[in-house]
């Protein structure tokens, strides 16, 4: 069962992650904009437009009706692959389109983030469910899909533009995201018999089979923040990680390659 997220710790865990992103972006030379992305098609300055609309979401939520039930993260994510295409389109037509600059596209970005600020203060009493793009789902677990695409997008980013000092997420917004990502795991492929360890932050159990009880689990994964991040998120595949030593994996059951990406 997928855990109840804090809606003030995520809505912190959105702000300085944010922040953190939008202070890189403004400090890498302004050239580096126009260097395409790890992600195809997608230019530097395409993902710092998504980054925009990002912050742009958070400031259109409005509650749900009485009754509504709301749907998980996991469930939440799974829309992102269907929608890429359109996720794309607004990326290139947002924070000034074609004539986008760096400056318009920062000026967009800190306009809408203050608006997402003033809007989740006023939501984040009761963790509210919440009308959002791909659906109702709780205030606080919109906020942790929101971790998930600033820890990923700055990983897509660092790798993006080479030669200055990669984005640091802050701790907090890092956990947030492993542990959603997990949790989507589990949700995905529900079960005992293995446990996926990404330390420091959270471990789950998962995949059915002989349930674990005591003693050293008969099956683990254990892999470190980032490398559990881009597998979860489609960025490498579970053969390659494999391959580079990025993941380890003990028992006949500790294959995740059919669960992987989670969205």
């Amino acid at each position: 069962m997928t855990s109840r997220v804090d809606p003030i710790r995520g809505r912190e865990a959105f702000e300085v992650g944010f922040r953190s992103l939008r202070d890189w972006l403004a400090a890498i030379p302004p050239e580096a904009w126009a260097l395409p992305s790890v992600l195809p098609a997608w230019t530097v300055g395409d993902l710092a437009a998504h980054l925009s609309d990002v912050a742009g979401s958070a400031a259109s939520l409005e509650r749900a009706s009485r009754g509504t039930a709301a749907v998980s993260p996991y469930v939440y994510m799974s829309g992102y692959s269907a929608a890429a295409p359109e996720i794309a389109d607004i990326a290139r037509g947002s924070a000034g389109g074609t004539e986008r600059t760096p400056q318009t596209a920062l000026a967009a970005i800190d306009g809408r983030l203050a608006a997402a600020l003033v809007l989740l203060d006023r939501l984040a009493p009761g963790d509210p469910v919440v009308v959002a793009r791909r659906g109702p789902i709780r205030l606080g677990g919109y906020l942790a899909t929101r971790a998930v695409e600033i820890a990923a997008h700055a990983d897509d980013l660092a790798r993006s533009v080479t030669g200055v000092d990669p984005p640091q997420i802050p701790a907090d917004t890092e956990r947030l995201a492993v542990r959603t990502l997990l949790e989507a795991l589990a949700e995905r492929a529900p079960g005992r018999s293995v446990e996926v360890r990404v330390p420091p932050y959270a471990a789950v159990q998962c995949v059915e089979g002989p349930r674990h009880t005591r003693g050293t689990p008969a099956n683990v994964v254990e892999t470190d923040p980032v490398t559990w991040l881009r597998l979860a998120a489609g960025r490498i595949t579970w053969a390659d990680a494999m391959a580079a030593a990025r993941v380890h994996a003990s028992g006949d059951r500790a294959d995740l390659a059919a669960y992987l990406p989670v969205f």
